[in-house]
């Protein structure tokens, strides 16, 4: 992707996320706190990004090249398996916990938060921690032969 074209990206996605609120770790903690004193108002802007995801992968799936020509890279897989629902698990676990998901935290982060720092950076050692897991599991395994 063009860099010029991947910054102004980031710059909608990001002022999206904070005129939507999806930035205050307190919004969405309110939006998940179901039980108590929930706020829905989170609730529309996923099904508005729902919405404009539906029918904009609809659109690209007719695509061979994306709009600045690069090649179309969509996801291909459709089933669900246990590393899917496990990642689903953890992430869920991680936004109920901090009130942040990975594009609010570095929106946030950008505003000079401590909270939101700490989380990329935990959130940065996880994937490193999931890298060298992913590296012990695919190592090929050494055999001693005498």
């Amino acid at each position: 992707m063009n860099p010029l074209a991947a910054f102004f990206s980031g710059l909608v996605f990001g002022a999206g996320l904070l005129i939507s609120g999806m930035s205050d770790p307190g919004k969405v903690i309110g939006f998940l706190d179901v039980a108590g004193n929930w706020d829905p108002s989170l609730a529309f802007v996923m099904a508005g990004a729902i919405l404009v995801g539906f029918f904009a992968f609809r659109f690209a799936s007719d695509r061979a090249k994306a709009f600045l020509g690069g090649a179309m890279q969509l996801p291909t897989r459709r089933d669900i398996d246990l590393r899917l629902i496990g990642g689903s698990l953890v992430f869920g676990i991680g936004w109920g916990l901090a009130g942040f998901c990975p594009g609010p935290a570095l929106v946030t982060m950008a505003s000079g938060s401590d909270k939101a720092m700490i989380f990329v950076m935990a959130m940065l050692g996880g994937m490193l921690a999931f890298l060298a897991i992913e590296r012990l599991v695919r190592a090929p395994s050494r055999k001693i032969t005498s």
